[in-house]
């Protein structure tokens, strides 16, 4: 061995060591007898942790004030040890509000749950007060709808889970508690209906959570890039909502949902790419009139994606497909433009997204000024300048307004990254590169899975009975059967007739 595979294996032997060296043990959280002191060790440096002490019954009290409730920790801990004499209080530790705890760590992550550590004399106990100050039920602000509910999910996991409870009002509703995060333990909690729900699914969704090896997560969006089957697709594999009557339903139809503490954002699975085009709306209105709007929507998307596109190939390559009477309006529209159409159609389209990230980081009033006003003023200056055609200008504030009828916010900005790439095909190869990017889009889809089902679920594999509530929405008579992506053992829902 000579002297560089020596260096090379004293520095890789080196650098395992290191690698065993876990974040449980760097911060002394060994699984060892709890003691106060080893506590007060653990928390060192930590101004908001509240270590109160009574002499006079042998008690000492470690916990976190912003975590506890008031009322619950005058209720068990105030006034109970207010009112007991020294003999009385290993009494009082047996109710069954108080749990003993015999290892370090469980001590440490239960302060850490918003629970107060009770030690007296050499033992050490365990009550709940949880719960801390969060946000009001307000309505989502990226799902509204016009008719139903309004209250959508806050950042609380337990609050979120008595809102579904609340929808759910049966005990097959089962809820499983794994956690993520090395250094911020998050909790994440899987639901299903038990009988509906297709228990393999529960299984693989469980697993990849579990197999999550990353320090922390803070919002269900960035769970679903964790567990996601192609992790470098564009398209959103999972659902997401904030809507409490919108992961009820999914539930009822055979989904799981996966909610993580400290997100508004619950996860569906398994998702089908048709089901972002759908929106709670649907229901709360006249069968024909969800219909109509659904079938809006799927024209929206063709618009959003193909509009501008066919517009530059149209214009570069084939005049030919232009009526004679647009001709000489296109003609003229574009005789002081300097640039080629694939060069203005891209510089517009920026314009537009700069625009929209404007009005959606500034203050809403402001924001929709922004939106308004930089769109009216930018649009008939950069004609006037010569910048850019009248023609195409409606083009692309059409594919823009077509965009945001897309319900899902998160499939909307997927479908605006894929317009820019069909923008420069069409505008090198024309028209048979906008019908190869299309052909290319198809392809990929039919590809991708969720939840190792079929992203394109009714069409591929195509299941006719599904399309009376995907391309459509029929009456609720005729939704006699569960999504057949579900695989749920108990497919009827339905049993009312017409």
């Amino acid at each position: 061995m000579n002297i560089f595979q020596r260096l090379f294996h004293s520095w890789n032997k080196r650098k395992k060591e290191q690698s065993t060296l876990g974040f449980e043990e760097i911060y002394i959280e060994q699984s060892n007898e709890p003691s106060l002191k080893h506590t007060l060790d653990n928390f060192l440096n930590c101004i908001d942790l509240v270590h109160r002490t009574m002499p006079e019954i042998n008690v000492d009290l470690v916990y976190f004030g912003h975590l506890m409730g008031s009322d619950e920790f005058s209720r068990d801990i105030t006034i109970p040890f207010s009112n007991v004499q020294i003999n009385e209080v290993g009494h009082l530790l047996k109710r069954s509000q108080y749990h003993l705890v015999t290892d370090s760590k469980t001590l440490i992550k239960g302060i850490l749950d918003g629970e107060v550590a009770i030690f007296h004399g050499e033992k050490v106990y365990l009550i709940n007060v949880y719960k801390p100050d969060s946000r009001a039920i307000q309505q989502s602000e990226t799902e509204s709808v016009i008719t139903g509910p309004h209250d959508s999910f806050v950042e609380t996991a337990m609050l979120n889970l008595s809102l579904i409870r609340r929808r759910v009002k049966s005990s097959h509703l089962k809820v499983l508690k794994l956690e993520v995060g090395e250094i911020t333990k998050s909790d994440v909690y899987v639901l299903y209906i038990d009988g509906i729900a297709n228990m393999d699914y529960v299984d693989e969704l469980a697993r990849r959570i579990r197999n999550i090896e990353i320090d922390s997560i803070h919002d269900g969006n960035m769970l679903v890039q964790y567990i996601d089957d192609f992790p470098n697709s564009i398209f959103p594999l999972f659902s997401t909502t904030e809507r409490t009557d919108a992961a009820a339903s999914k539930l009822v139809a055979g989904r799981i949902l996966a909610l993580l503490d400290g997100s508004p954002s619950v996860v569906s699975a398994p998702a089908s790419f048709f089901e972002f085009f759908s929106s709670p709306d649907d229901y709360y209105q006249r069968w024909a009139l969800g219909t109509a709007t659904r079938v809006l929507r799927f024209i929206a998307f063709l618009v959003t994606i193909t509009l501008t596109s066919l517009y530059v190939s149209v214009t570069t390559f084939h005049y030919e497909m232009i009526p004679e009477a647009l001709l000489l309006t296109i003609t003229e529209s574009r005789s002081r433009v300097p640039f080629p159409p694939i060069y203005e159609a891209l510089l517009m389209e920026i314009m537009i997204e700069l625009l929209r990230e404007a009005g959606a980081r500034l203050p809403t009033k402001i924001g929709q000024t922004i939106g308004i006003v930089g769109g009216i003023v930018i649009g008939q200056a950069a004609v006037q300048a010569g910048f850019t055609s009248n023609i195409l200008i409606i083009a692309v504030a059409s594919s823009a307004i077509a965009s945001f009828v897309i319900p899902s916010y998160i499939m909307s900005a997927s479908i605006r990254l894929i317009r820019f790439g069909l923008i420069i095909l069409a505008g090198t190869l024309g028209n048979l590169g906008l019908m190869m990017g299309i052909a290319l889009i198809v392809v990929h889809l039919s590809g991708l899975t969720s939840l190792n089902t079929s992203y394109l679920t009714p069409v591929s594999p195509f299941k006719f009975k599904d399309w009376r509530d995907v391309f459509i929405r029929a009456p609720f008579w005729a939704l006699k059967e569960r999504p057949s992506q579900s695989k749920s053992p108990n497919l009827k829902k339905n049993k009312m007739k017409e």
